[in-house]
């Protein structure tokens, strides 16, 4: 991983050399950790566009790959990126970054950075200006205190993407991963498997980071569905279900239902027998097609 200057951008020297020249310190407000294992980018980068890869062999590779990056960093994983794809888009919240980017990746003429929060950037208005006619995937190393509000944004806009391949803490990893019906199922699972089909890749310990968390990560890569694998007639009334049922798990679908949606048990409980869903389960136990019949009937 070595930039024009010979450098590398894994190395703790030379990171902070390149943190002093340009008097740069960690936020712990964003979350920033830099990455200092020089193996986990090129496969994180490799696993980005391996999906994308399968995708257009069936298009006898009619298109061209690009990748959005959220926060890049000092570069380490977005010159990876760079390598294997037609163009980069790397969204950073961290205006000091900004002149480090333009060291660290200065030999890279298909890398777009756009000083924003992702959370407020219109995605869609983004690849509809800047990469159409692009087969793009997600890539990202996210701060954990922010990877669920991330992942449900980049899956409700239902972008053209194929696929989100990202670095989070591991166990949150295991829950977004979990399929509906099993105990490590949450909200967030279940809108997960909504929208795509999850994977856990690999894991990451803790000291392949500077500064070092106090919890170890995992790379999952979320395969976007090309349709929903249930049909619901409204999926405002199903992701309301899913919150109330998981808000309480403790409670029984009837109970936390009552209680999250402000509905007499009564009610609840001629709808969920109208779904054929047994009133006395919890949110944990239910599958996506049984969340999907309680939408239905509510």
């Amino acid at each position: 991983m070595e930039n024009i200057n010979g450098k590398n951008l894994t190395d703790i020297s030379y990171i902070k050399e390149i943190m002093r020249k340009h008097g740069f310190n960690f936020s712990k407000a964003m979350g920033q950790n830099f990455l200092t294992n020089p193996s986990v980018c090129p496969k994180m980068a490799e696993a980005a566009l391996e999906f994308s890869a399968k995708n257009l062999q069936e298009e006898i590779l009619a298109k061209k790959t690009a990748v959005i990056e959220i926060g890049p960093g000092i570069g380490v994983l977005t010159k990876e990126l760079c390598k294997r794809a037609d163009k980069v888009i790397a969204v950073e919240l961290d205006k000091r970054l900004l002149p480090i980017l333009q060291e660290t990746l200065a030999e890279y003429d298909n890398l777009q950075v756009i000083n924003d929060d992702v959370l407020k950037v219109d995605l869609q208005k983004l690849i509809l200006e800047e990469l159409c006619g692009y087969d793009v995937c997600v890539c990202a190393n996210l701060p954990y205190y922010i990877t669920t509000p991330i992942i449900m944004k980049l899956l409700e806009s239902e972008l053209p993407i194929n696929s989100i391949t990202v670095m989070v803490q591991k166990e949150p990893a295991k829950r977004l991963c979990a399929k509906p019906g099993v105990r490590e199922c949450g909200a967030v699972s279940a809108a997960v498997w909504f929208y795509c089909r999850p994977e856990i890749l690999f894991n990451v310990s803790r000291g392949s980071f500077m500064p070092a968390p106090n919890v170890d990560s995992a790379v999952i890569r979320l395969n976007i569905l090309p349709a929903p694998p249930v049909d619901v007639k409204d999926r405002t009334m199903l992701f309301r279900l899913v919150k109330a049922a998981f808000a309480q798990r403790r409670k029984t679908i009837l109970n936390a239902i009552s209680s999250g949606l402000g509905i007499s048990k009564a009610e609840v409980s001629a709808k969920i027998a109208q779904a054929g869903v047994a009133e006395n389960l919890r949110a944990e136990q239910l599958t996506l097609e049984a969340f999907a019949k309680l939408a239905d009937s509510f």
